[in-house]
């Protein structure tokens, strides 16, 4: 019969437990060095988002370009519905000649500004706006479960192509605007156009992703938060002049806005900026866009961490 013998650890040995969670090496202080900084890992991070981005984007729009009749139809549509909001502009100064100081094709170049922007942001992270929904039901647990970034998989998914009627129509406006309006370029006016459209979109992006985080804890908030998006798209299309000053503060120091389109366009338009505004807020919309990145980036982290999942 064979013999069995059992070994007893030595003096100062912690038994096995059998329960005990295997060690990582990636836990605790002693974390190995990758030989990465920390601006490389946050160049991983950005391209990781952008590639799972460009991934699930591409999907759907395969999706729809299956349906190219159907497709053609809805960004039809699209188009038609959005051009009635300056169907309105246009009855207004049927009967008027000015509105607040402002002339038609002024009034034109600040809503072409304000919607090009407002419609890029659209199309890239309208489908944030589900948020509050996913939250409710618990589909973003499938999002959670997947080894990608979270925010880029949320802005993508069901990404909506025909919503690029929005950017169309205002960007039509736009250059119709800037074929009637007589303004005195220069070099600094004609690359602040352009980095007044791309930095408007961004701003736009940051709020949406703020409203998108607030939705964790209140999914029913959607048209809140749409209040800020939608809304201020609405707002910047008129001059800042008929507004009340205590709004146009508003929305220069609380939610920055004004930066999307109002502070630059009224430089390239060779008007004063607002009373109490510097007139150098015209070229800060790229600051204030990144401000507005470092803020959503941290409403969205505080998001993530409260998520309980489905039932909490």
């Amino acid at each position: 019969m064979a013999e069995t013998t059992t070994t007893t650890p030595a003096a100062g040995d912690d038994p096995p437990r059998p329960y005990d969670d295997p060690p990582r090496p990636h836990d605790g202080p002693s974390r190995p060095h990758d030989g990465r900084d920390d601006s490389s890992r946050t160049y991983g991070v950005l391209g990781d988002s952008l590639r799972t981005y460009r991934m699930v984007a591409a999907m759907w729009i395969r999706s729809t370009m299956t349906y190219r009749s159907s497709f053609a139809l809805t960004l039809f549509t699209s188009f038609c519905v959005t051009f009635f909001d300056f169907v309105v502009i246009l009855l207004m100064f049927g009967q008027v000649k000015g509105l607040g100081g402002f002339s038609f094709a002024e009034v034109a170049f600040l809503y072409g500004t304000a919607g090009t922007a407002f419609g890029i942001a659209d199309l890239t992270m309208g489908s944030l706006q589900r948020m509050g929904k996913r939250v409710r039901d618990g589909s973003l647990d499938t999002f959670l479960m997947r080894p990608a970034p979270l925010l880029a998989q949320v802005a993508a998914d069901k990404f909506a192509l025909r919503r690029f009627g929005r950017v169309a129509q205002a960007l039509l406006v736009l250059v119709w605007s800037l074929l009637l309006l007589d303004v005195a370029w220069t070099p600094v006016k004609a690359v602040l156009l352009p980095v007044t459209v791309v930095c408007g979109a961004v701003i736009f992006a940051a709020v949406m992703v703020i409203g998108a985080s607030a939705l964790f804890w209140m999914q029913d908030a959607a048209e809140v938060t749409n209040s800020f998006t939608y809304g201020g798209n609405t707002l910047l299309q008129y001059p800042p002049s008929i507004f009340a000053q205590e709004l146009v503060r508003g929305v220069v120091y609380v939610v920055p806005l004004a930066f999307v389109s109002w502070l630059p366009a009224l430089y390239v338009l060779g008007r004063p900026a607002p009373a109490g505004v510097p007139d150098w807020a015209a070229f800060a919309s790229p600051l204030v866009a990144l401000a507005c990145c470092g803020v959503a980036g941290l409403a969205w982290r505080a998001g993530i961490r409260s998520y309980r999942s489905t039932g909490s």
